[in-house]
């Protein structure tokens, strides 16, 4: 499989490219790989490159969004931090792929287990961690059941999971919220812009549709 060029990009729809990445991870979750030649593509792309997706996802080391969708250098745009949300400048980063990289849909992808929901959900407080914590807290708000206090913590596997679902949910509401032209370009439909879940256990994303 070769790398993308401005051809193959301009030939990509937002439909077309959620499409790739679900057969992507088809392949993932059946131990198989696109044929690809890495140094290849170093090469392909050593003076342009033309992603057809950008996905934002948790630095959690077991979900690289490369691996997961099985795609090559060239790709993907892949913005990782812990806990996958926004701020003004995973935002602006956004914005460049869409608008001047020629993306064509956005995925935030959360997935089960995650520490930094765990860490939401305990109230955890460390260092320059908490901060970032706090910006998952609304998630961990936002969902009421179990109204339990005592089962509303990292223990309940359950709730930890609801709550990484709702907090992909409102990054995306962030992202309509806080970035007119990524809106701008959905409601035009130039782009994408969809939540996912990715199973620990099964390699499995399910996409929010």
């Amino acid at each position: 499989m070769k790398a993308h060029t401005r051809e193959t990009q301009a030939t990509m729809t937002p439909q077309k490219s959620l499409q790739y990445l679900k057969e992507g991870n088809q392949r993932f979750q059946n131990n198989l790989k696109a044929n690809r030649n890495l140094l290849e593509q170093v090469n392909d792309t050593s003076e342009g490159q033309f992603p057809f997706a950008t996905i934002l996802s948790c630095i959690d080391s077991r979900v690289s969004a490369e691996l997961v969708f099985d795609q090559g250098l060239g790709d993907i745009f892949s913005v990782r931090i812990a806990g996958n949300f926004v701020n003004e400048d995973i935002l602006g980063s956004m914005e460049f792929a869409c608008k001047l990289a020629g993306t064509k849909l956005i995925v935030v992808l959360g997935h089960t287990s995650c520490g930094a929901i765990k860490g939401a959900c305990d109230n955890a407080k460390m260092g320059n961690l908490t901060k970032l914590i706090e910006k998952i807290t609304p998630a961990v708000n936002a969902v009421s059941e179990p109204s339990d206090v005592n089962k509303r913590n990292s223990k309940n596997g359950e709730f930890v999971d609801t709550v990484a679902k709702k907090n992909v949910e409102l990054t995306i509401d962030r992202i309509h919220a806080e970035s007119p032209i990524l809106s701008e370009m959905e409601k035009n439909g130039e782009i994408m812009i969809i939540g996912a879940m990715y199973d620990i256990n099964t390699g499995e994303v399910t996409f929010f549709e």
